[in-house]
């Protein structure tokens, strides 16, 4: 069968996501024929060219109530059709000559992002003029997105798509609602890339992977467009957005646009639906929704002969990628946070699932993370060989959700054996594990850093919540991690059942101190959303919560609403922990009591 695999816009900017690689490299043992790609960098490449800017500023909707510095960005619209290809270029790593020129004259004009812009020279002075000129750079693109954002569509930001929308979607008529509306210039533009790849390529089967709410609106418009133009086209859906959000779909209206969805991993799943169209019965169905005869959503689990292990899953096959249009960017000027978005990572994983599986927090009753499998540390190693003979890269970033210590360890001294030159960072727990000796032996091997979850920075919490570490093994672990040159990023949390403001404070008063000592160099606060795949959404009340009543939709449905009787502003709360934390990744303020962010 002749398949195409499509990541709807938009993900990251700077490498590819790794779905469609493992899913290619799979059905091409099967035996079929298939081409992937990126819509979403292909559309990026569209938008930020001279051409493109051309046709954008004669579309933008310029009015009385355009902000001023949109019409400062429209004012200056000659210059930045002059520049963008060679800024395109320059973020893309083909041509570093601008660095000077960038960082040194008034060549690049500069918008609303400049304005709070720290001193380049003091934030990058221990990174130097390359990422002084790439973050410069990144403001420039950004001020251009918020010119499109404002005058073209307000669904555009750069690594999503009209994720207001779809972020929580119970209902599937505020989706529908803005799909009846005319297409946008990009809308048409994705349009016509999605056109021209069916036409070379002429699939049987397009298979689109949705791994966030920022790509479903994306793959509702180009999925719509292939049903309406090519009938005979089967068109599938999958990844990380349906395998949490649409466990409970109920809404036959989706197969107006999709003729099968299929939950958890894409390789059994999409191998029983391929033998049903090409003959098989339809007992053979696996995870698959569809829309039954009678109009009806009709589900189809899956068996145990269904089941595919994950050590025969081929490496990731990223050969027909576009490598060299993705683009490195720099937000934060912060060692560890820009490897995000900065460099091009080849993406694997070590291990399928999740070697903890406790946390209450967590999608512990699913297979993403409850069906765990590591592989063996030489199976790795040859794929990390075939993926760089494949993307002419070193850097590596594994994926999973936490990097099993003991295989680590394999891993480093097989790399070592092997005597690979590579550099990896991945996900870890802050366990103790992880001592000054093992630190050492990853360091050697290529680790460059981590991020992990700290959580809730308090040992009360810590326990609650099943993480199955301290304060006190956190602060022991980044200790040893940082001595041996591994920077360190620290997920957190506020907002859990029971989490009181005052423990909150304490545990932003907790990562003050690890910036102080130098053990983390980055850190990132969410808040907390409980889930219904979580223990703490199955069981609510033994967290101290009190589920809110009419909460299950007919489309998506994750989040469960839930009140712990506390009368806390969150919103406030977030503002001042994500503006201490950033002023602590800059070095800032350190000095400073904790509670007075609460009145910044």
């Amino acid at each position: 069968m002749k398949i195409l695999l499509l990541t709807p816009p938009l993900t990251q900017l700077n490498t590819p996501y790794p779905a469609t690689p493992y899913l290619k490299s799979f059905l091409v043992s099967e035996g079929h024929q298939v081409m992937q790609a990126d819509l979403g960098i292909e559309l990026v490449n569209r938008i930020f060219s001279s051409n493109g800017l051309q046709t954008l500023f004669k579309e933008a909707n310029i009015n009385r109530k355009t902000t001023r510095q949109t019409r400062q960005v429209f004012a200056n619209q000659q210059q930045y059709i002059d520049t963008i290809d060679a800024v395109m270029q320059f973020l893309q790593g083909k041509d570093n000559s601008l660095v000077t020129r960038i960082c040194n004259t008034d060549w690049l004009p500069k918008g609303e992002r400049f304005n709070n812009m720290a001193d380049p020279h003091w934030a990058f002075g221990t990174l130097g003029n390359t990422e002084m000129a790439r973050h410069m750079a990144t403001l420039y693109i950004d001020d251009l997105a918020d010119f499109i954002k404002e005058t073209i569509t307000p669904h555009f930001e750069l690594s999503r798509y009209a994720e207001h929308l779809c972020i929580r979607l119970p209902q599937l008529d505020p989706l529908l609602m803005a799909l009846s509306q005319p297409l946008s210039l990009l809308d048409e533009w994705l349009l016509q890339l999605l056109d021209k790849k069916i036409k070379a390529f002429n699939p049987e089967m397009v298979c689109f992977s949705i791994p966030f709410p920022g790509n479903l609106m994306g793959a509702f418009i180009c999925s719509r467009y292939i049903i309406n133009h090519y009938p005979n086209t089967t068109v599938v859906w999958g990844g990380g957005y349906a395998n949490t959000e649409l466990r409970q779909l109920t809404d036959a209206r989706v197969f107006d646009f999709v003729h099968y969805i299929l939950l958890d991993d894409g390789e059994p799943s999409l191998k029983a639906l391929i033998n049903h169209l090409t003959g098989e019965k339809i007992s053979d169905f696996c995870q698959t929704y569809f829309r039954n005869s009678n109009g009806e959503v009709e589900f189809v689990p899956a068996k145990p002969h269904h089941a595919i292990p994950f050590k025969q899953i081929p490496a990731p096959d990223y050969s027909d990628l576009p490598l060299d249009q993705y683009i490195s960017v720099i937000e934060v000027a912060n060692p560890m946070h820009k490897l995000w978005s900065d460099g091009r990572w080849n993406k694997m994983t070590l291990a399928h699932g999740c070697y903890w599986g406790k946390c209450a927090f967590c999608d512990t009753s699913l297979p993403y993370i409850s069906c765990y499998e590591a592989l063996p540390a030489n199976q790795l190693c040859d794929y990390i060989e075939t993926v760089m003979q494949q993307t002419g890269t070193r850097g590596f970033h594994f994926t999973d959700e936490a990097a099993p210590p003991r295989l680590l360890r394999d891993l480093s001294e097989e790399i070592i054996r092997r005597k690979l030159i590579i550099s990896w960072w991945t996900n870890i727990r802050f366990e103790k594990t992880f001592t000054a000796e093992l630190c050492q032996l990853i360091a050697q091997a290529g680790c460059i850093a981590v991020s992990g979850g700290i959580e809730v920075t308090s040992n009360r919490l810590l326990k609650l919540i099943n993480k199955g570490v301290t304060i006190e093994q956190a602060f022991e672990t980044a200790r040893n991690l940082s001595q041996n040159g591994i920077m360190v990023h620290a997920y957190l949390m506020y907002g859990f059942p029971t989490q009181t403001q005052k423990e909150t404070l304490e545990g932003l008063e907790t990562v003050r101190q690890m910036f102080e000592e130098g053990i983390i160099q980055s850190a990132f606060w969410h808040r907390y959303a409980m889930t219904v795949h979580s223990p703490s959404g199955v069981n609510p009340e033994l967290y101290g919560a009190v589920k809110l009543p009419n909460q299950t939709g007919s489309f998506a449905n994750n989040e469960v609403y839930f009140t712990d009787n506390q009368k806390i502003n969150l919103d406030k709360l977030g503002n001042a922990l994500r503006k201490a934390t950033y002023n602590y990744m800059h070095g800032l303020c350190l000095d400073w009591p904790v509670k007075k962010w609460l009145n910044e």
